[in-house]
């Protein structure tokens, strides 16, 4: 039996376990921590005025990533591209972890998207292609790509390969 995730419970039940997927993902696609502040608000308003019933937990959050990453694009769109991002993100301390994650938000949107999820969410290629209406082997390029551009650009490996 299909069980369905509708209305407040869908809001209420995402609130409480993916504010803060929707919320980093938002980091990744925008240039200060505001925006990206806006844009979780916005992706849980629009959940709360939708009337969309979900499958499962996954339906929904796979829903929740594409309107943050439609919401972040559209912002992108609108505002004046400016390059200043943030020194700290994440709380992280270390200078290293600060690097890759600012390199990894200079890829191209694509590359950008997919190395995050992979890497911090831990989607397959397969389930990355479903939330981004990509082919799979098409997400496996951006991902080769995108490895390949965060190599050049920090001068290192990835020991997964």
């Amino acid at each position: 039996m299909t069980v369905f995730i509708k209305g407040k419970d869908a809001f209420s039940f995402a609130f409480k376990q993916f504010t803060d997927t929707v919320y980093r993902i938002a980091l990744h696609n925008t240039v200060n921590f505001s925006d990206a502040e806006d844009v979780t608000q916005e992706v849980f308003i629009r959940l709360l005025e939708s009337n969309k019933a979900f499958r499962d937990s996954e339906h929904l959050k796979a829903w929740l990533i594409r309107v943050t990453i439609n919401l972040c694009r559209d912002r992108m769109k609108k505002s004046s591209r400016e390059t200043l991002v943030e020194n700290v993100i994440f709380n992280e301390s270390s200078e290293a972890k600060a690097d890759i994650i600012q390199a990894v938000k200079a890829l191209p949107e694509n590359y950008r998207n997919t190395i995050y999820l992979h890497y911090y969410e831990g989607y397959t290629a397969k389930e990355i292609g479903k939330i981004l209406d990509a082919k799979e082997n098409t997400v496996l390029s951006w991902l080769s790509r995108g490895r390949e551009a965060l190599r050049k650009e920090l001068d290192g490996g990835f020991d997964d390969e």
